[in-house]
């Protein structure tokens, strides 16, 4: 069984989330879960014709395979696993360590696909060789002309120009933010003067690139096993600034490239609050890439592992890039620094994010939403400073195991 990928986003989103199912997906997970595997591969399969994009088609593939290979299914499953992997499932390890699909280890045509998937270099360990990727803008662009004169089929003209033609880092943006390209026109439709004004700016990535891959290096220098992917640059709908898969980190620009001259009446209060200057970009890819790096950190329900998971990304991104993107938080955090942590040592040790992180609904003009940022980034700089040897400091932000000992060993609680 694949599982729901979990995806790392930048301020401008929730911490974890999942993507939204189709209706046959539900039914498949719940038949999945009951142990009645032949109905559930129907039912992925199902849901597959359902999917706008070819990452969630590949998943659904995936998922009917071990369906029908738990059900004794064996050619099936692997026609299906076969169609997978055609859609760009390449995680073998993923694939052979599987238990769902043990039933088919035996089989020649098992040998022959395994033997023939060659997994995709997403990374390096040489900062100055990671992929800035923005063929996507590009290709945005040219089907975003098209759409222009012919209104009526935009849908299909984005579908041919923009979507099939995406990097995988596109098809896992769209599979898990977008979910549906009719989302994806409807929202470029609801903001027509904005999406016409920032052109312009999103081409001007390529002039940030030798600041972006500085950081890359300053953070090599910090902490030797860090990993630098690929990083795709996206035009979405306002649905994710930043998110890690896979496949790397995917930007969504839209969401990242605000000057004086782009008009913001048609977003709403909390887009208009979180739409990012386009000098901030390297910042945010400087906390994207701390969350790629964060591989080592252990699983943890509590308030406490989110805002460290945040706040790790904003204090180490701040020292890779040299400024950090959430400032809205800590400018209005001044003089309320007591209250904030008191608040929050109410809930740090509770199943309970909705007051912290991901609640864009708590945001005013006068009070930001995500205040849980500014106490992770707190939490890790008194970690920082009163450690005598800063490097282990980094590497022990980053492969966290025991939060409550990580906080009461930082002295946070006696700064303010």
């Amino acid at each position: 069984m694949l599982k729901q990928i979990c995806l790392l986003l930048a301020s401008l989103a929730v911490p974890v989330i999942v993507r939204a199912q189709t209706n046959c997906s539900k039914k498949a997970d719940s038949l999945y879960a009951a142990k009645i595997y032949e109905s559930a591969g129907r039912y992925y399969l199902l849901s597959e014709q359902e999917e706008d994009f070819l990452g969630a088609k590949q998943n659904a593939l995936y998922n009917a395979a071990c369906s029908f290979a738990l059900a004794g299914k064996a050619d099936s499953a692997m026609l299906l696993l076969s169609r997978s992997v055609k859609y760009g499932n390449d995680n073998v390890a993923h694939i052979k360590t599987d238990n769902d699909l043990s039933s088919l280890h035996d089989r020649a045509d098992w040998q022959k696909l395994i033997a023939n998937i060659h997994p995709r270099k997403k990374s390096t360990n040489i900062p100055t060789k990671a992929k800035l990727i923005t063929t996507d803008v590009r290709n945005f662009w040219d089907a975003y002309d098209r759409a222009q004169k012919d209104t009526i089929n935009r849908l299909a003209i984005y579908r041919k120009y923009y979507i099939d033609r995406g990097t995988p880092g596109l098809q896992d943006y769209f599979t898990y933010k977008i979910t549906k390209l009719k989302y994806f026109v409807k929202g470029h439709d609801s903001r027509p003067k904005f999406y016409a004004a920032i052109r312009k700016n999103t081409y001007q990535v390529e002039q940030q690139k030798p600041q972006m891959i500085a950081s890359f290096v300053k953070l090599k220098e910090l902490y030797d096993k860090a990993m630098f992917p690929d990083v795709y640059f996206i035009i979405g709908d306002f649905s994710s600034g930043g998110t890690s898969t896979d496949n790397g980190l995917l930007i969504g620009l839209d969401q990242c490239v605000r000057t004086p001259d782009i008009p913001t009446d048609e977003l709403n209060l909390w887009q208009r609050n979180n739409f990012s200057k386009l000098e901030n970009l390297p910042y945010m890819i400087a906390h994207e890439l701390i969350h790629f790096n964060q591989g080592g950190m252990a699983s943890d329900t509590t308030l406490l592992h989110a805002v460290l998971i945040e706040g790790s990304a904003d204090f180490i991104g701040e020292l890779i890039s040299g400024n950090i993107i959430n400032q809205r938080q800590h400018e209005w955090a001044k003089g309320k620094e007591k209250q904030i942590m008191a608040d929050f040592e109410k809930e740090m040790y509770l199943n309970r994010t909705h007051n912290w992180i991901a609640n864009s609904d708590q945001e005013t003009e006068d009070k930001p939403a995500d205040l849980g940022y500014w106490v992770g980034y707190q939490i890790c700089k008194a970690y920082y400073h009163q450690a005598a040897d800063k490097k282990q400091a980094i590497t022990d932000m980053l492969n966290i195991k025991d939060y409550r000992a990580f906080y009461n060993k930082s002295g946070v609680n006696l700064l303010f």
